[in-house]
């Protein structure tokens, strides 16, 4: 069954008399469950399309329909409820409150849906264990390495058990081994029935997903299953 379907998507940004087609003619549709990433060289509109599924920015004309809803017109308190409830988000840069523990950091969104804060500490608790760090809660992020950082951003995305996890080149700051550890968290995850969308521009990455979108110039130009590294041990992490 679908959680996304989008049609005939298009995205314009305009700057004077210019106009930037970011989308153009976009049709696809990602089942729940399904681990998929989106590729393609920079300026391609993968990472604009990113931000349209998670709700981030709006489209300009189309059809999106997330999860049975058709997101097209919705205000920007409705688009926050969906992105709190709906979705979970990594970032390349972590996007970290430096002055933070990781605790409070993975509190956060809990704080924002009104979770009582006995019940928010014991969430973020267990999604910092479930992540492999249940010994680093009160450490700042400065006080961390960038993998350490990551775990953190996952955790906080993690936490509200949203049923999609939308990453934008969640690896592209880490060296090999660490980018092998995160994409075992996300396996993990997906094995649990986690709807992963994935924006990376690095192949090996790609072969960790079952689906990859290829963009180019602001269109979808293939749609295929993901290549396979038959060499690399695809294991989730225990505990995870």
């Amino acid at each position: 069954m679908a959680i996304i379907e989008v049609e005939n998507l298009v995205k314009i940004y305009k700057t004077g008399d210019v106009e930037l087609r970011a989308l153009d003619d976009v049709t696809c549709s990602i089942n729940k469950g399904e681990f998929v990433c989106i590729m393609g060289p920079s300026g391609s509109g993968k990472s604009t399309m990113m931000n349209i599924l998670g709700c981030l920015d709006v489209l300009t004309s189309g059809k999106y329909i997330l999860d049975g809803l058709s997101i097209k017109g919705q205000n920007k308190a409705k688009l926050a409820d969906i992105r709190n409830h709906e979705i979970g988000f990594v970032f390349q840069g972590y996007n970290l409150l430096q002055k933070a523990d990781a605790l409070e950091n993975v509190e956060m969104p809990l704080m924002y849906r009104g979770v009582p804060s006995s019940k928010r500490k014991k969430m973020a608790e267990e999604a910092l264990e479930s992540v492999g760090l249940a010994s680093q809660i009160h450490k700042r992020p400065v006080q961390m390495s960038g993998g350490q950082q990551q775990r953190v951003a996952i955790a906080r995305a993690i936490v509200g058990k949203a049923p999609i996890l939308m990453a934008d080149e969640p690896t592209g700051a880490l060296d090999t081994k660490t980018s092998v550890e995160i994409m075992q968290i996300f396996t993990a995850l997906h094995n649990e029935g986690t709807t992963i969308i994935l924006v990376t521009h690095e192949p090996d990455i790609a072969t960790w997903s079952e689906r990859v979108l290829r963009f180019r110039d602001g269109k979808l130009v293939s749609d295929e299953a993901a290549p396979k590294d038959v060499s690399k041990e695809n294991e989730a992490k225990p505990g995870i």
